[in-house]
C-alpha cells in the first residue's frame, strides 16, 4: 500500500481532518491519506511571516514521520517546500504547484480565486517562481479569514463563488485555481455553480504524488536538494543538530 502524508502547515485540526478526508475521496483503493498538522504554529497561514513560521512545522513533520511514500504540503504558500525536499528522497508536492500544473493540462489560461488580497501576492511570487505566469490571468480574493472556511462556511461559500462568477465573466479564462487549502471540500460545489472546471491542489497533489510513486521517481539527491549538511544548530533548534 502506498502512504501519502498529507501535512496542513496551520495547527487547525478542523482544516487538517476536511483536507484529509477530501484526499481520501480521490485516493486510489490501494493509497493510504495520514493527515497531521504541527503541534506548534499559527492557527491559520495568512502572511510571509505566518508561513516563515509555519515551515518549521512542516519540516518537523516530515522528520516525525520519515516512512512516507509521499508528501503534500497542503497550504497555497507552499511554506518550506524546497527544504522538504531537502529532507526526504519521497516526492514533495506543493498544492500550488500541483493545482498550477494541472489547470495548464486542461486550459490556456485560469484566474486563482483566494482568501485575502495580501496572500494573492503570495500566490504572484509562487506563480514567477514556478514559470505559469504567463497562463494566469488574474489573482482575485473573496476577502474572507482562512478560519472562515471553518466557523463561517456558507458565507464563506458564497463569497468564493461571486469572485469565480466574475472571473468567468470578465478574466477570458478556461479553468479557476482555488487558493487556499481550506477550500479542499467546495471544488465540485463551485464548479457546479459556475460552470467551469475548478482545480483545488490538495487533491490533485494526491494524483500526482500517486503518479511519482508509481513511477519510481524520487526527489534528486544530486545539487541544491542533496540532504541538508550535517552541523550543529543552538538554542530553540539544537534538536535539528546532527553532527
Amino acid at each position: 500500500m502506498m502512504k501519502i502524508h498529507l501535512i496542513n502547515p496551520n495547527t487547525t485540526a478542523s482544516m487538517t481532518k476536511k483536507i484529509g478526508e477530501a484526499a481520501e475521496q480521490v485516493a486510489s483503493s490501494s493509497t493510504k491519506i495520514v493527515a497531521t498538522n504541527p503541534t506548534s504554529g499559527p492557527v491559520s497561514i495568512e502572511s510571509h511571516f505566518d508561513e516563515a513560521i509555519s515551515a518549521v512545522g512542516v519540516l518537523d513533520e516530515i522528520r516525525r514521520n520519515p516512512d512516507a511514500d509521499a508528501y503534500i504540503v497542503a497550504c497555497f504558500g507552499d511554506p518550506g517546500l524546497m527544504a522538504a525536499r531537502e529532507l526526504t528522497q519521497s516526492p514533495v508536492i506543493g498544492i500550488a504547484e500541483a493545482a498550477f500544473h494541472l489547470a495548464t493540462l486542461i486550459s490556456t489560461r485560469f484566474s486563482i480565486v483566494t482568501t485575502l488580497g495580501r496572500t494573492g501576492i503570495i500566490a504572484e511570487h509562487l506563480l514567477q517562481s514556478y514559470g505559469f505566469s504567463h497562463h494566469c490571468r488574474k489573482i482575485r480574493a473573496a476577502e474572507i479569514p482562512v478560519l472562515d472556511l471553518e466557523d463561517n462556511s456558507e458565507l464563506a461559500l458564497n463569497k468564493i463563488v461571486e469572485e469565480c462568477l466574475l472571473a468567468k465573466a470578465e478574466d477570458d479564462i478556461g479553468a479557476i485555481v482555488l487558493g487556499c487549502g481550506g477550500m479542499a471540500d467546495l471544488t465540485d460545489e463551485i464548479s457546479k455553480r459556475v460552470g467551469l472546471p475548478v482545480i483545488e491542489g490538495v487533491t490533485a497533489a494526491v494524483k500526482l504524488a500517486e503518479s511519482l510513486v508509481s513511477l519510481g521517481l524520487k526527489t534528486s539527491k544530486f545539487g541544491d536538494l542533496a540532504y541538508p549538511l550535517p552541523k550543529h544548530f543552538t538554542g530553540t533548534y539544537e534538536y535539528l543538530s546532527n553532527k
